[in-house]
């Protein structure tokens, strides 16, 4: 099966922006894993290599240069000075090039920014609890206090996530959400994070026309992407990277 990724209209403006995100296309490992890029999933670990190693390899990247997070569904925010691996943390930045941030999503909404004049990047893991606790503004005041950004200057990519139409929750986590990104269906209440965190940037001041938002669904898109809601234990995890590649 061919390797298939997913990239960003906005981002692919910057050739100094390295910026994909995978897909259940490609890979090594049986299905229902495929291209499965986690390693606590249940995979057969060299499987996860091995895919890590062609997502990397794609966009020419060592496993050296790349800064992995373990994601806790918090709104802890981290910086990264160098490539490494980040205990607990759902976001993290660097103004530092050759090192690749890495985002693992199988339903959560990730997001993707960019600064062009500071050479800064960062990209969020936000599921509805960091989406409820702002860890997309958070981070963005954060990369204002820590670089004194313009959050106008930011570009934004809102990747694939799961959908409202597909995201139901009961009332102890809607009651924390705004009705203009919920509503109720059959005693359920279907809650839309990308809107949630769309509407966060634009609080911030990140321009209407620097924001993209990816419609693919993670849970509909059942042939293209992995989804935990949809697939339990038996979903894989796909991986977003973004980073700005030295010129030499």
């Amino acid at each position: 099966m061919k390797t298939q990724f997913i990239f960003s209209n906005l981002l692919k403006k910057f050739t100094e922006i390295v910026f994909g995100f995978s897909t259940k296309k490609g890979g090594v490992s049986p299905e229902p894993f495929s291209m499965n890029l986690s390693t606590s999933v249940g995979d057969d670990l060299k499987n996860v290599e091995r895919n890590r190693e062609i997502f990397f390899n794609e966009f020419g990247i060592g496993k050296e240069e790349v800064t992995f997070q373990k994601q806790i569904h918090s709104s802890i925010i981290k910086y990264s000075d160098r490539p490494q691996y980040l205990e607990n943390c759902d976001a993290i930045y660097t103004d530092k090039i050759n090192n690749f941030l890495v985002v693992s999503v199988a339903d959560c909404i990730p997001i993707f920014l960019y600064e062009s004049k500071k050479k800064i990047v960062a990209c969020v893991h936000s599921g509805w609890k960091g989406t409820y606790e702002k860890i997309l503004s958070n981070t963005i005041e954060e990369l204002k206090e820590k670089f004194s950004i313009d959050p106008s200057e930011l570009i934004a990519f809102i990747g694939p996530g799961i959908s409202q139409e597909n995201y139901e929750v009961g009332e102890d986590v809607a009651k924390y959400f705004e009705d203009e990104v919920k509503y109720k269906k059959n005693g359920k209440f279907c809650l839309d994070l990308k809107k949630d965190n769309y509407n966060q940037l634009i609080k911030c001041g990140v321009k209407k026309e620097n924001i993209e938002v990816s419609e693919l669904c993670t849970f509909n898109e059942k042939e293209l992407l992995h989804s935990y809601r949809r697939d339990g234990n038996k979903s894989g995890r796909m991986f977003g990277v973004i980073g700005i590649r030295s010129k030499n």
